[in-house]
């Protein structure tokens, strides 16, 4: 199983990016997906996740309203939109895959390498 993520970037305060997140080795078409986000000096922390029919999605109190995950089962990707950055959301970005997804609880199975968001003031 392989997880590739991309779309980090430099970017302003108030911008947006989208990452991506391409999976390979396995569908995951029953199993739930999601990113989390390491900042420099800080512990992994949970971003979003999204269930596998993608009804029900969860977000972190700091990312809501402002991000939105969304997959694609056809062609086995989990997607990121990231609107209205700020300085605070600078990390590294980290996809995820399979594992347990209980409501806004998700432990993954899988990672991707991370993708790196700077976003300057």
């Amino acid at each position: 199983v392989q997880l590739q993520a991309s779309g980090g970037g430099l970017v302003q305060a108030g911008d947006s990016l989208r990452l991506s997140c391409a999976i390979s080795g396995r569908t995951f078409a029953k199993e739930g997906m999601g990113w989390f986000r390491q900042a420099p000096g800080k512990e992994r922390e949970f971003v979003a996740a999204i269930s596998p029919d993608r009804v029900r999605s969860y977000y972190a109190d700091s990312v809501q309203g402002r991000f939105t995950i969304s997959r694609d089962n056809v062609k086995i990707a989990v997607y990121l939109q990231m609107n209205n950055l700020k300085p605070e959301d600078t990390a590294a970005y980290y996809c995820a895959a399979g594992g347990l997804l209980l409501g806004p609880t998700y432990t993954p199975a899988f990672w991707g390498q991370g993708t790196l968001v700077t976003v300057s003031s």
